[in-house]
């Protein structure tokens, strides 16, 4: 379970307090709408501070903990030090939250973002809590500050193809260590993160996570990568979001990559690319190889520190895990 950080959980409940419920909930409906609608934007999405704190209480939850996770595991892959985030397109800040709760040495944090509304809701989440977070206004095309760490998260399906490229583009130029793109998990968001890839691989960026190569992606054909971060929900969630469950899973596609020399060569590790299914006696794993290929393996009790390994592996983690 991803639990929010305190903090955060404590400002959206602030933002939110004496909103009305149904005018939130009208305006998820809306986003929600929106949001399954893949194609691109001919205006700002969030374009009411209705709409704002909307997206704010149903997508900032999960768009940290997918975040989070997909950090969690590039730090796991040899992911450095990073003292300096921007954010392309952040909305409320999402990103730089999960960023601040995974990574100690953050000390500067840039959120670019086009919507006004969202600057100032941001802010007030924000506080003095997140490292000398800045909001700044920006549109497509325009430069693009640097930093160690450039974050793209959830907003090339609201672009063109071509606006895409522009985008992964700007974020490879600026970004002085590390890229991230996180996508939804489908085989649409799928199909944008493997874009993205091909164009990092190409400027020669290396691929820390999830792939464990550099070569095509062998779910490419029939299937989709993607990963799942439970997050719990707040009371007001669940009402706008019409849900019972106390907490939600966050599917979502990922790329990370690092300039040459920003982490170590590739091991031998695979990633587990779903669910472990767990029976009496043995674990079986579904696997992306260093090789290239994708497939099943089995551990069984006879293997035994293996076994117990396997039993608490993790849909996402490599595959054997460090020792250390």
């Amino acid at each position: 379970m991803s639990e929010i950080s305190t903090e955060l959980r404590a400002a959206l409940e602030r933002a939110s307090s004496g909103a009305s419920t149904v005018a939130v909930t009208a305006a998820v409906e809306r986003l929600s709408a929106r949001y399954r609608t893949v194609a691109a934007a001919d205006s700002p999405i969030l374009s009411s501070r209705a709409d704002v704190l909307a997206y704010a209480v149903y997508r900032m939850p999960a768009t940290y903990a997918a975040v989070r996770l997909a950090l969690l595991h590039g730090l796991d892959a040899g992911l450095g030090a990073v003292e300096s985030l921007v954010d392309l397109g952040g909305g409320t800040g999402a990103s730089v939250w999960a960023a601040a709760d995974v990574l100690p040495g953050l000390a500067q944090a840039t959120v670019l973002e086009q919507v006004a509304e969202a600057h100032r809701l941001g802010r007030d989440l924000a506080g003095d809590t997140l490292p000398r977070a800045d909001w700044r206004t920006w549109r497509l095309g325009e430069p693009v500050p640097a930093g160690d760490l450039v974050t793209v998260s959830y907003v090339l399906s609201e672009l063109s193809p071509s606006q895409q490229q522009r985008v992964v583009d700007d974020a490879t130029g600026a970004a002085q260590r590390a890229v991230l793109v996180v996508e939804p998990g489908t085989p649409d968001g799928h199909r944008r993160v493997l874009t993205a890839r091909a164009a990092l691989i190409d400027a020669d960026w290396q691929v820390i996570a999830p792939c464990p190569h550099a070569l095509g992606c062998p779910l490419a054909v029939d299937d989709w990568c993607h990963f799942a971060a439970r997050v719990n929900r707040s009371a007001l969630h669940r009402k706008v979001k019409g849900g019972e469950l106390s907490h939600e899973d966050e599917k979502f596609s990922y790329v990370l990559a690092v300039r040459p020399g920003e982490a170590p060569s590739p091991g031998g590790a695979a990633r587990v690319v779903r669910h472990p299914v767990k029976r009496k006696g043995l674990v079986e794993l579904q696997l992306c190889r260093p090789d290239g290929s994708a497939g099943r393996e089995v551990v069984s009790k006879r293997q035994g520190p293996a076994y117990k390994a396997a039993r608490d592996v993790a849909w996402g983690d490599a595959w054997p895990p460090d020792p250390s």
